[in-house]
C-alpha cells in the first residue's frame, strides 16, 4: 500500500512540475474563448449605454482596439485629478499598434453622473476628446457600475481587441507603463 501511495504521489509531482515548466517557458496568453468575468484573463462584461447625444454605444463596437473602460463622474475630485493622466495616455497611444495586432487605443468612459449638463461640462473642461462617453445617469445605481462591481471611482479595466481583460485599477503612470509593455515592436522600429 505504501509503495502504491509513493508511486502515485511521485507521478502527481512529476506531472505538476512538467505543467509548471511548460507554463513558465511560454508567455501567458488568454484562452481564445475566455469566460466572462472581472478578473484578468476574463472576457469583460458587455456594456451598451447612451452618449450625451443619446446615441447607444456598445463596448463590443470597439473590438479590435485596446480599450480602457474608465468609470468616473464629474463630481468626483479624484477622478477629475486623474483625467490629465488618462488624456495623456490616450494622446500617446491612440494610433499605436499593439502586440496582439490591435490598431489603436481608446477609452470607453462610463460616468456615474446623474446630472447630464454637469457630465457634458466636465467632458469639455477636462478635454476628454475621445468619442466614447456613456452614462445611464443613475449615479451610484448605474447599471454599468453594478455589472462591474464598482464601489469607488475612479476605477478601470484595460481590455484587448477581443474584449479580454489585461489589467485593472491602473492609475497615473501605471496606465502608461502597461500600455508601453504591450505596444508592438513595429512601433519601436518606426520611431528609430
Amino acid at each position: 500500500m505504501k509503495s502504491s501511495y509513493f508511486i502515485i504521489s511521485t507521478l502527481i509531482l512529476v506531472m505538476a512540475c512538467n505543467s509548471a515548466k511548460k507554463t513558465a517557458s511560454k508567455s501567458w496568453e488568454p484562452p481564445i474563448e475566455a469566460l466572462e468575468g472581472l478578473n484578468i484573463g476574463n472576457k469583460a462584461p458587455e456594456l451598451s449605454f447612451k452618449n450625451p447625444g443619446d446615441t447607444l454605444i456598445s463596448l463590443a463596437s470597439l473590438r479590435g482596439k485596446i480599450v480602457l473602460i474608465d468609470f468616473w463622474a464629474s463630481w468626483c475630485g479624484p477622478c477629475r485629478r486623474e483625467n490629465p493622466a488618462v488624456v495623456e495616455a490616450y494622446n500617446k497611444y491612440k494610433s499605436q499598434t499593439f502586440k496582439g495586432g490591435e490598431k489603436g487605443f481608446t477609452i470607453y468612459s462610463v460616468s456615474l453622473d446623474a446630472n447630464k449638463p454637469a457630465w457634458v461640462k466636465a467632458i469639455e473642461a477636462d478635454k476628454l476628446i475621445w468619442p466614447y462617453h456613456v452614462s445611464d445617469l443613475k449615479y451610484w445605481s448605474s447599471e454599468a457600475g453594478a455589472k462591474y462591481g464598482v464601489q469607488s471611482i475612479p476605477t478601470n479595466w484595460l481590455i484587448d481587441g477581443r474584449g479580454v481583460i489585461l489589467a485593472k485599477g491602473l492609475r497615473g503612470i501605471d496606465l502608461e507603463k502597461k500600455l508601453e509593455s504591450i505596444v508592438s515592436l513595429t512601433n519601436e522600429k518606426e520611431k528609430k
